[in-house]
């Protein structure tokens, strides 16, 4: 693990590593970022370089740890006594007696090796108000040697007496330049499918290498535009029929419906530029330039108007059948 390794995120590489090169690392941090933008992995590489016995200081950049000393070997292995990772037993709750067997218990003992003991709160947005709290108390009066980060999808939940005493830090959206050079020079990812991932992580590294990597999206894909050439053509009950498959993926439908919503940009796209360069869906071009001639811009504006309310009705908790055939509805109308 490297700061060099983290795609994107300059600010954050540049404020973590210019504090640890100056000696003034705060107390308290919170990362702050959507699930799998990395921040898990921002953490683990801030404690790996805090403890690293023989850290490398670049003028331009800051501290990166060594990766090859005791400590850092430990930190990789997810086993140095100084990076403590707070862990819960309920799946959507962090209590009280958490924090109090997590940290209260182990706070005051001074670190076994190293200069920081780091503390790693993961989906620290399930704090609980009274566990929030507890750990208010330390954060109040902390150890010289104490670091928290908190890691969190939002802050949100978080009480402002507990934000006011960290350092939150943001995770952006990483470029598209960026993510391509990740994919493409270091994963090996072919071009195309680069392209693809890219369009469906919106700037969220982790899922773009998830998707470089999933069998099952090639499925889902396969699935979904399969659908969508032929749903003029098909029957109310065959579209019926069509729900259910859907459901029965077993997969997050917020990427059946991106998978939709770009088909539909690439046909918008291609029907006015007739230029395929830009196109996500480039191996499709001979069933977009059908569907780009027999349809009109407000048919197909009308269909990506439906698919981002329907995303928004299943975020809302709306009843699914009933959104999804309103859904499929208007695109075999439109």
């Amino acid at each position: 693990m490297a700061f060099s390794d983290i795609v994107g995120q300059s600010l954050i590489k540049q404020q973590l590593q210019g504090a640890i090169k100056s000696g003034k690392v705060s107390h308290a941090y919170i990362i702050s970022g959507e699930n799998r933008s990395g921040k898990e992995f921002v953490a683990k590489n801030f404690a790996q370089a805090m403890l690293c016995e023989n850290p490398v200081n670049d003028p331009d950049a800051g501290t990166e740890a060594c990766g090859e000393c005791h400590s850092c070997r430990q930190a990789k292995a997810l086993s140095h006594p100084d990076i403590i990772y707070v862990t819960h037993e309920k799946p959507n709750t962090i209590g009280v007696d958490d924090i109090r067997q997590g940290i209260g218990e182990t706070v005051q003992i001074k670190p076994y090796s190293s200069k920081y003991k780091i503390y790693i709160i993961e989906e620290a947005e399930k704090l609980s108000p009274q566990a929030q709290n507890a750990l208010l108390r330390t954060l109040e009066e902390p150890p010289e040697y104490v670091v928290f980060l908190l890691l969190t999808t939002g802050t949100g939940t978080l009480l402002p007496t507990i934000i006011s005493r960290c350092n939150v830090l943001q995770m952006r959206p990483v470029h598209d330049d960026e993510m391509r050079d990740y994919l493409i020079k270091q994963l090996h990812v072919p071009e195309s499918r680069a392209e693809i991932c890219i369009a469906f992580a919106r700037g969220n590294v982790g899922r773009a290498k998830a998707l470089a990597s999933s069998e099952d999206f090639d499925k889902i894909r396969t699935g979904a535009l399969s659908l969508l050439k032929n749903i003029k053509e098909m029957d109310t009950a065959e579209v019926m029929d069509a729900l259910k498959q859907i459901r029965e993926y077993g997969f997050d439908i917020n990427d059946y419906l991106d998978i939709m919503a770009v088909w539909y940009r690439d046909i918008l796209l291609f029907k006015a530029t007739h230029d395929m360069n830009h196109l996500i869906f480039r191996d499709e071009i001979t069933n977009i330039k059908k569907a780009a001639q027999f349809s009109d811009y407000e048919g197909i504006e009308e269909v990506i108007r439906a698919l981002e309310v329907a995303k928004n009705r299943l975020r809302s908790s709306a009843n699914y059948e009933m959104t999804m055939e309103l859904l499929l509805l208007t695109i075999q109308e439109s």
